[in-house]
């Protein structure tokens, strides 16, 4: 039993000697590397946040010339081709070729389609056979007016010697007289033939349709086989037009201006304008023309606005908006600096002067700028800054010069 007694001591654990192998050193590394973890979260937490949260905005490129001024309304309309037709044929008949496409560009006086020609083709077989048998009839009276003048002056010469009777004279003259009418008559029915003729051959060529100008093809009506007619037929078999042709170089832009407002618009007054496909692309325009009437039922005035310089990119019915600028002498335009576009609420501004914050890898940068006046686009900056640099927003008092600082998202 003492042995068995033994081993079971043996199996016991010391917590005394447990605690003793456990120094106090290692208590305190511990806690040390607990401080050194909970520090480094109230650092992530705070003090790499500590740097405060500011908004940016860029600087903007300045406009130059007539686009710079103030603009002193703004309106939105429609891009319309001044010049555009539904290309039809003169005459009613089954459409035989088509020859254009959507977006094909075509030429002054350029085949678009052909219509069936045979009935103006037998019309015009049958003028000119008309036309042939007037001719034979003409040729035919001259001949016998001829013969009658010869048998008149025989009489005449009879009659002198009394060989023949006063009535045989006059016989003869009537025939004369008469044959004289029938030629006339016979000359105004070959020209009768001759301009039904002309009047055949123009039915011929009015069946090819041509291009009334040049431009491009931007609806396509008829195919070949349906029939066409310069009217409508009241039947949904029939068409009234090939397609629709419009001429690129006439596109300009139409306004609906409110009636209140018609007095800060006039002939001549530069415009910016903006299509809404291409929001960032500002196209110089100017007004061609106030219309001088008001739409009673809308309280608007339609004004032209004239595009200063053709793009393909521009297409009719394109949504637009415009900006119509103060009108000034062109050499006061010229004469204007250019610099760059700054947000009001992003300079401090004292006098002829002022004071931006650049934000440069996070960290503001003050400068010194020169001013060149104020637009309705923000305040202009002569020198010290450059299109593309980016500013801080806000309140100047709070920025310094190498403060850092995150950017609002």
């Amino acid at each position: 039993m003492n042995d068995t007694s033994n081993l079971l001591g043996q199996l016991k654990i010391d917590k005394t000697a447990r605690q003793s192998a456990c120094p106090g050193g290692a208590r305190w590394l511990l806690a040390g590397v607990g401080l050194l973890l909970i520090a480094a979260i109230v650092w992530l937490l705070f003090l790499r946040d500590g740097a405060p949260t500011i908004r940016t905005t860029t600087v903007r490129s300045a406009p130059t010339g007539a686009a710079a001024a103030a603009s002193v309304l703004d309106a939105s309309g429609y891009v319309v081709a001044r010049r555009q037709a539904t290309v039809s044929s003169k005459l009613t008949g089954k459409v035989v070729e088509v020859l254009v496409e959507e977006g094909m560009r075509v030429e002054d006086g350029q085949v678009l389609a052909r219509i069936d020609d045979i009935n103006a083709r037998a019309q015009l077989a049958l003028a000119e056979s008309q036309l042939a048998a007037a001719r034979a009839q003409l040729a035919e009276v001259r001949v016998q007016l001829a013969e009658a003048r010869r048998q008149l002056q025989r009489s005449r010469s009879l009659a002198e010697r009394k060989l023949v009777s006063e009535a045989a004279l006059d016989t003869a003259q009537a025939e004369v007289d008469a044959l004289e009418a029938r030629l006339a008559s016979t000359e105004s029915q070959v020209v009768v033939a001759e301009r039904g003729v002309l009047v055949q051959q123009r039915n011929l060529e009015d069946t090819v349709v041509r291009a009334p100008f040049a431009g491009v093809i931007t609806v396509k009506n008829a195919q070949p086989g349906e029939m066409i007619s310069p009217l409508s037929a009241g039947g949904d078999g029939t068409r009234t037009g090939i397609g629709t042709l419009v001429d690129m170089e006439s596109l300009e832009i139409e306004v609906d201006v409110n009636e209140n407002f018609i007095n800060r618009v006039q002939p001549g007054q530069p415009v910016a304008a903006r299509l809404n496909a291409y929001p960032d692309w500002e196209i110089p325009a100017e007004v061609v023309a106030v219309i001088p009437t008001a739409d009673r039922s809308k309280a608007t005035v339609t004004v032209r606005v004239g595009f200063l310089q053709k793009d393909p990119r521009i297409l009719p019915e394109m949504g637009v908006r415009v900006a119509f600028r103060e009108s000034e002498p062109a050499q006061a335009a010229e004469q204007r600096p250019a610099g760059v576009l700054v947000d009001a609420d992003a300079i401090e501004v004292n006098g002829d002067t002022g004071v931006v914050f650049v934000v440069r890898d996070d960290t503001l940068e003050r400068r010194a700028v020169r001013l060149a006046g104020k637009t309705a686009s923000g305040v202009r900056v002569a020198s010290g800054l450059a299109a593309g640099d980016v500013l801080a927003v806000g309140d100047q008092s709070g920025f310094s010069d190498g403060m850092a600082v995150s950017i609002e998202p």
